[in-house]
């Protein structure tokens, strides 16, 4: 899906507005599987600001409620601290082998980092062990069309830039054990809808911005009920669900099937 030539056909100037990239957005998505070419893969400082000030202007007029009062938000916060907190100190020393073994594969950082937004917009820095090779950034405009994903995602299981360990690491969710630490940072929930990159969420039309009304979380919906395999839009449909629906008891039910999905690995790719 050539996204970026579709862009450059609207405007003789360059200059592309919200309404434009939503309506190539939704056009290409009707005649195309997923997208193949993302029309921006680096955000500088500047262009992050604009996409996020751009995103907390959408929502104020969002149609979507989010439950859960103060009550909910403090007793969600504190479950998010203790078992964060309780689960790094259990998990320190098999992180500590794990790190050590992603190190002696190829002499790199056994940690990896992306700027990921969440509530409102609102960017931060999302942590994982690393499952690919050291420029795996650098090199995504390689293999953007090679995506596997419906929708806006990207996700391809033969990735060149996977290293050896790193399809361990994906397919036991493993690389994601880093983000315990954002979880108790306040970054992110043990359940909230998966936090997007800036170069998928500026091509969200307002309907998909929805997902950003709450904090990110580990897991929700989608991740209980197929992951990689659940189709885009069904996976943003599951989002605003749990959004409107979010509650204590919804969220240990959804902790308690992300266990048992992360033990039989269905849908990690």
């Amino acid at each position: 899906m050539n996204i970026v030539a579709e862009y450059r056909t609207k405007t003789s100037e360059g200059a592309v507005t919200e309404e434009m990239m939503t309506e190539v957005t939704l056009d290409l998505l009707k005649k195309n599987k997923g997208i193949t070419e993302y029309p921006i893969l680096e955000f500088d400082n500047r262009a992050l600001g604009l996409l996020c000030g751009g995103v907390s202007e959408t929502l104020k007029h969002s149609n979507v409620k989010p439950s859960g009062g103060i009550v909910y938000l403090f007793f969600k916060r504190v479950i998010d601290i203790i078992i964060s907190f309780t689960a790094l100190l259990i998990l320190l020393i098999p992180m500590l082998i794990i790190s050590l073994i992603i190190f002696i594969d190829d002499r790199e950082s056994p940690f990896f980092s992306q700027i990921r937004l969440t509530e409102n917009g609102k960017p931060f820095r999302m942590y994982k062990f690393r499952s690919m090779c050291k420029d795996a950034e650098k090199k995504f405009s390689e293999v953007q069309k090679e995506n596997e994903c419906d929708g806006l995602a990207f996700k391809n299981e033969n990735d060149p830039r996977i290293t050896r360990i790193g399809g361990f690491l994906r397919k036991t969710s493993i690389d994601e054990l880093p983000q315990l630490w954002n979880v108790l940072k306040g970054d992110m929930s043990l359940i909230g809808p998966r936090p997007p990159l800036p170069r998928e969420v500026v091509l969200y039309t307002p309907e998909q911005m929805d997902r950003l009304l709450v904090k990110g979380g580990l897991s929700c919906i989608c991740q209980c009920e197929g992951r990689s395999d659940m189709e885009f839009d069904k996976w943003v449909e599951s989002d605003i669900e749990y959004i409107e629906n979010r509650s204590i008891k919804m969220d240990f039910s959804l902790l308690v099937r992300t266990f048992a999905v992360v033990l039989k690995r269905k849908g990690a790719k």
